[in-house]
Order: structure tokens, then sequence, then C-alpha cells
């Protein structure tokens, strides 16, 4: 095992917010750009963005969903319609005034969201209630006008997918809400290798203008939690507000049951601080658009015909692998591969050869292991990435339990939060004032309320009055 550290890479330990800037710059993923509360993502972090797409969006088409794309402006009489949206994203908006060298007759929002857009459309579309169910996703750029920025946690322009849904029932829109929650749940599990807790927000805690908000919430390896999707029950609320009706089974008019539901690139900054460590990036090997790199060390003949052999191989059986002939030092090729965060590193020396050997070196453990250089390479690697999956999702599970807690004292959370904080479970009597109470420990807010767990007390953690939910609670990004 190599225990040299990279010396451009913060501990952690020491200063956890620095650590992450320090991995986001080392494995280029992305730099400060010359816009105010922009980032520029870089060829490393946008392959990432990519392959988060490639996947998530096969997985909407699996379950009958299209996409779409809508304008990104909203003029301000369309954004009046729904007085709970444009009252939850007013602070955020960023208005576009002036066209050219005229002054605009009504202003337009830069999107901070499209519900807008998608009801104002399927007012236009729908007629009948055979033109539902209407399953419409859109991947695009929002804008939202944070005050404090980092990178991929929070920027004023982001990149996210925006599903939008209407049903001609009730519980088809429910159902759809559910599952599409369900499908965020098995991408983070089974792809990012990031445990999550999925739950319903509170009242205060919802999006604004849905009945009824399901959360993914994974919790980073400092103890701070990350709301990483969302998936809205809006109910009939926008229906009516922009007159979305259509004709019934019974001949007659009603309104649409409507759902939005989306991911960012936030999970990009997720996915950095529940793996990654003191050498840069680590990737779950199912995400990582490069999954191996070959390193033929000097510039033997028999060495480099092997590397490319391995190449062919590996790429054959859908393993993303490339061999790395850049005029750079060994050492120098894998300290970048680590930073970068590539699964597995083949090495392949002229020594190696002729002790007929190859060493594989994995990333999430940074051991080397030595295998006959004529074992069958493409299941050798693909045991060990899928070890390597499997080992990350284990690790950062153990984690997420170390830092959960059961707490039926506001003392009890105060020493964790103040000390070392992670997701507390709590219970809560539904009343905001206690909400508010909770949040003057460090800004602890409700995370999610579960639905289906057995009550850990029958009193409210902050009034000792008679508990209504089991709430997780905990410090946000």
């Amino acid at each position: 095992m190599n225990n040299m550290k990279n010396k451009a890479i913060t501990d952690r330990e020491v200063d956890f917010a620095r650590w992450y800037t320090d991995v986001v710059k080392a494995a280029k993923l992305a730099d400060y750009s010359s816009v105010k509360g922009c980032c520029i993502l870089e060829p490393n972090g946008y392959a990432l963005w990519e392959k988060m797409q490639s996947v998530l969006d096969r997985m909407f088409k699996q379950t009958g969903h299209q996409n779409v794309y809508m304008p990104m402006f909203i003029p301000e009489s369309l954004m009046n319609k729904e007085a709970e949206l444009i009252e939850g994203f007013a602070p955020e908006g960023a208005w576009v005034t002036q066209g050219g060298h005229s002054q605009l007759e009504e202003r337009l929002m830069v999107r901070p969201t499209s519900e807008t857009l998608f009801s104002d459309y399927y007012a236009l579309k729908v007629k009948s209630y055979r033109d539902l169910p209407k399953l419409y996703n859109q991947w695009c750029n929002v804008v939202r006008w944070e005050k404090e920025t980092r990178p991929f946690l929070r920027t004023r322009e982001f990149l996210w997918q925006e599903g939008h849904t209407v049903h001609e029932t009730e519980q088809e829109a429910i159902d759809e809400t559910l599952k599409m929650l369900n499908i965020y749940k098995k991408f983070f599990e089974e792809y990012l290798a990031i445990p999550v807790i999925t739950g319903r927000k509170t009242e205060k805690e919802k999006f604004a203008g849905a009945e009824f908000t399901y959360t993914v919430e994974a919790l980073m390896y400092n103890g701070v939690a990350l709301q990483s999707g969302t998936s809205h029950f809006f109910g009939q609320k926008f229906a009516k507000a922009y007159d979305i009706k259509y004709l019934n089974r019974n001949n007659q008019l009603d309104y649409v049951w409507q759902t939005s539901w989306g991911v960012t690139t936030r999970m990009i900054g997720g996915l950095i601080m529940v793996h990654s460590d003191e050498n840069g990036l680590v990737l779950p090997p199912k995400i990582a658009p490069r999954q191996v790199a070959i390193v033929p060390i000097g510039d033997d003949e028999n060495v480099l015909k092997l590397a490319k052999e391995i190449n062919e191989k590996l790429n054959l059986a859908d393993i993303v692998s490339f061999t790395d002939l850049s005029e750079k030092s060994p050492g120098f090729k894998f300290a970048e591969h680590e930073v970068n965060g590539i699964p597995v590193r083949v090495e392949i020396g002229k020594r190696d050869i002729d002790n007929g050997v190859i060493t594989l070196a994995r990333r999430d453990t940074r051991e080397k292991i030595t295998i006959n250089a004529n074992a069958d390479i493409v299941k050798e690697v693909s045991t060990l990435l899928n070890d390597i999956q499997n080992n990350l999702f284990n690790r950062a599970l153990e984690r997420r339990n170390e830092l959960t807690y059961e707490c039926t004292t506001m003392e009890e959370i105060e020493k964790i939060m103040n000390s070392k904080p992670g997701f507390v479970k709590a219970m809560w009597c539904g009343d905001e004032a206690c909400e508010l109470k909770m949040k003057e420990i460090r800004g602890t807010k409700s995370r999610c309320i579960l639905e289906n767990e057995k009550h850990i007390s029958d009193k409210c953690v902050v009034c000792g009055k008679k508990a209504k939910h089991l709430v997780v609670w905990g410090i946000q990004y």
C-alpha cells in the first residue's frame, strides 16, 4: 500500500472546506470563472456529469419519460400566476429588463425552475383524458442568485434535470412522485455508492407551491447533510393557477394532477465529500468516466504490446480503459491517475513481464495486487471493479451509521451538533415553533420525516408535548 500523501491537498480532518476545494482543483473538476458566483466545469467534471446524465436518462426513459426543452426566460406575469412559487424564488431571481438598446415591456426571469412554463404548455396541449399522462423531463441550466457559492454545491448557474408530469388521477400523480424518489435512491446507492435516507419534508421545508415534497438526504464524511434530490406532488395547485383542464371519462371538465422532480450537479459535490481522501478524487467504478488506466513503464516493445492487448480486451468487454503513453515519469502518471480517481491502474514493466506478472492498483484502498500475466485480465479487473464499488458503499454506510444518533433531549442534540455532527433522529410535535427552536443549534434543520420507522418516544424533543413524527435532523450544505 502506498502511504505517500498528495501535498497539494489539505488534510480533511484539519480543514474540510479547504480539503474539498483542493480536491476539486487538483482533480481538475471545476475552476472559478470571471463571472461572480459561477464555475467552469472542466473536462473531468463535465465527463462525470455526462456519465450521471446518461445513466439517469436511461432510467427515466425505461419508465416512459420523454425529454423536451423549454425556454430559459419566464415572463413575470406567468410567474405571478402561482403566488407561492414567485414568493419562494423572488429572493434568488435574476431578471432581464433590457433587450439590445430597448427596455422590455415586461421583465423576464431567467428560469430558477420551470413549473410555470410546463404548466403554460400543458394548458395548451392537454384537452382530454386520452392526452394523459404526459411524462416529460428536461436537461438544462437554471439560475438562482445565491449569496454564498461553492463549486458544485451552490453556484448561481448550475446544470440539472427537471421532470414535470401531468396525470388523470391523484393516485397516479402520487405514485409517480414516489416512483421517481425510488429511482433517485437506486441511482445514489447502486451507482454513486452513497447510502441515502428518503422521506417527506416538513411544511416549512417543502418546495414552494408543492402539496408535499419527498427528499433524498445524504450524509457527507464530515457529518453535514446534503439534500441530494427532491420529488414533489403538486396536487392541482398549478393546474388551477394555469387552467390546465381536460375532458374526463364522464365527459366533464376536470383539472390535472401534477408532479415535478430533480437532481443537479450538486451530486458531484456529494460524490467528492462522501468518498474522496487526502490523495484526491475517489470514484465508484459504475460512475467513473474512465475505469482503468494502463501505465506501461519504459518503452520496451513487449511491454507496449501487452499494454495494447490488455486495453483492447478491456474495452471490448465494456470496461472503459485507456493506455497512458504520455511523456511523463511513471511516478507522475500514478499520482495523476490517483488524484483523478480512476478506480484501477494497471502497471506493466519489463521486469514484470520477465517475472510473468502484472500489477493492479486499486484507488479506494491504494492496495497493489500482483496477478499472473496469463490470467484472464477481463475477469480479474471486473471482479476488482465490483469489489471497489461494494467497498465504497459499505464504507460510506458504516460512516453514516457511526454518525447517526437517536436523541430524546435537546442537550444531547446540542452536544452532538457541537462535537461530532451527523443525522439525529428525534421526535417532533409538528409545530413550526419547535422546528425554529431546533435551528438555534448551529442551524440544525429537519431533513425529512420518517414515515415507516418505529417512534423512539412519544414526546417532542423540543417542547415535551405529544409527538407526531420521527424526524431526521442535521446541519446542511
